[in-house]
């Protein structure tokens, strides 16, 4: 199992850019596809983009497709999420996930994911 820490989170105004970075330990990171997801104030948590084993797989929500970009470095044990052209409605906090997985694939349902971080917030002003 691993355990998960997020950064990067803060206020940018619309239009700028944040990296998110979720932190792993545990030495079988490469065995888990990694999900991003956030829950904006009054809402459900939903989707955002998960990646596999490696950047072969890659899925995105419609709302970020473009924008945001997922990857991963395996030897840092580490997951990133690259945001630009943010707008208001990004404002979340964002989750970092892993789910355990036998096969090299990406996954956007939640209750898939064994393990959860902390999350961040991320806040964009207009």
């Amino acid at each position: 199992q691993v355990h998960l820490v997020e950064s990067g989170g803060g206020l940018v105004q619309a239009g700028g850019s944040l990296r998110l970075s979720c932190a792993a330990s545990g030495r079988t990171f490469i065995s888990y596809t990694m999900g991003w997801f956030r829950q904006a104030p009054g809402k459900e948590r939903e989707f955002v983009a998960a990646i596999g084993w490696t950047a072969k797989y890659t899925s995105y929500d419609d709302s970020t497709k473009g924008r945001f970009t997922i990857s991963r470095d395996n030897a840092e044990n580490t997951v990133y999420l690259q945001m630009n052209s943010l707008k208001p409605e990004d404002t979340a906090v964002y989750y970092c996930a892993a789910r355990y997985s036998r096969y090299d694939s990406t996954s956007a349902v939640q209750d898939e994911y064994d393990t959860w971080g902390q999350g961040t917030q991320v806040t964009v002003s207009s």
